[in-house]
């Protein structure tokens, strides 16, 4: 049996995911794939590297560090992002919080991430590098419009692939898997709006008229994906793990409390279910 790994992004929220994942370390719970949107890819592979607790780490330490996030970044016309990019994902990985490219290396199966193509408007699934020490595909499943620069790989335009599959789930099954265990940041009753920033978005991306389209109906694709999400769960194709609140966490939030409230939610409700866990992985 092929078990997949589905993981939500979120940016800041997603530290949730992570205490789900810490959880799963203390039993050495691996899937054989994996595939994440933005933040939780991008958290996902310290799982993966199996260091518990790194992202806990890094978001208590750096998150009111103004090279890690903040305005001051977004405005350095030699950054364009309100995350410090050279500092997120090449300093903390590769010098303070240090990732171990080499047990990441070591895991056996397939790990991709979702971008979004700005010409086409369509998801993209690409292999995550064992070995890129700057995280480039990282930082391109993670840029929220507005918020970074376009990515530009292999000569095409990329941004955030949670604009078109914020919860992949259905690669997870054309990639082969039986069953889906997906982590969600948001909880089980949320509903997508319509996006407030549509006009601007429309005004910044216009000469991506395909992205923009996938942007204002993003909340419906959104919406119908996550119902039929809970119709897999139904049919025990799928096993949820969604956050019961947020405790007002946001997507860039600066409450280090929150945040540490919010990842021992995701490790208690991960304890709570484990012996589910294990049994729905085949483990």
């Amino acid at each position: 049996m092929k078990v997949g790994l589905v993981l939500e992004g979120g940016a800041l929220r997603t530290i949730f995911s992570t205490g789900v994942l810490d959880a799963m370390l203390v039993r050495d719970l691996m899937p054989d794939y994996v595939v994440g949107v933005s933040a939780g890819i991008a958290y996902g592979v310290s799982y993966l590297s199996k260091q518990p607790r790194r992202n806990l780490d890094i978001v208590t330490q750096f998150v009111n560090d103004r090279r890690y996030m903040g305005v001051n970044n977004l405005v350095n016309r030699n950054n364009r992002s309100y995350f410090g990019l050279e500092f997120s994902y090449e300093t903390i990985p590769n010098e303070l919080v240090p990732f171990d490219y080499d047990t990441f290396e070591a895991f056996p199966g397939q790990v991709e991430a979702v971008v979004t193509n700005l010409e086409t408007g369509e998801a993209e699934y690409m292999e995550v590098p064992r070995r890129d020490d700057k995280f480039i595909l990282l930082q391109a499943t993670c840029a929220m419009p507005l918020m970074f620069p376009i990515y530009e790989m292999d000569g095409k335009p990329y941004l955030d692939g949670g604009v078109v599959d914020a919860v992949p789930f259905e690669r997870a099954f054309q990639q082969g898997c039986d069953r889906a265990l997906v982590i969600l940041t948001k909880p089980r009753s949320f509903v997508r709006k319509q996006e407030k920033l549509n006009p601007l978005i429309e005004r910044t991306y216009h000469q991506y008229p395909n992205f923009c389209k996938a942007v204002a109906e993003r909340a419906e694709r959104d919406n119908r994906a996550r119902q039929r999400l809970f119709e897999l769960e139904k049919e025990g194709k799928v096993m949820v793990i969604a956050p019961e609140a947020t405790h007002g966490v946001g997507r860039i939030e600066h409450n280090v409390e929150k945040l540490r409230l919010l990842w021992a939610q995701g490790y208690q409700q991960a304890v709570e279910c484990m012996d589910e866990i294990e049994a729905f992985m085949g483990r």
